[in-house]
């Protein structure tokens, strides 16, 4: 899940050295952690959300393979 979410944000941002992933799991859900480079915010969130919305619908669906909840929180 974690390297998923890296591939991802790397392929978006300017930046791909800035970005790292804190990972947090319990039994039912994962919680990762997307920090990026202040510059590349932008194209990680994208125009009024879009791009957060298809990286966090990309993960859920990986996730229901696990059989996990997943959750993505982009962090400065």
């Amino acid at each position: 899940m974690k390297e998923l979410l890296e591939v991802i944000a790397k392929a978006l941002v300017d930046e791909p050295d800035a970005v790292s992933v804190n990972e947090k799991e319990n039994e039912h859900s994962v919680l990762l952690e997307l920090r990026v480079a202040d510059g590349d915010m932008g194209k990680v969130i994208g125009k009024q959300g879009r791009i957060a919305k298809s990286i966090r619908t990309v993960m859920k669906a990986a996730a229901n393979h696990e059989n996990k909840k997943v959750i993505v929180e982009i962090v400065q």
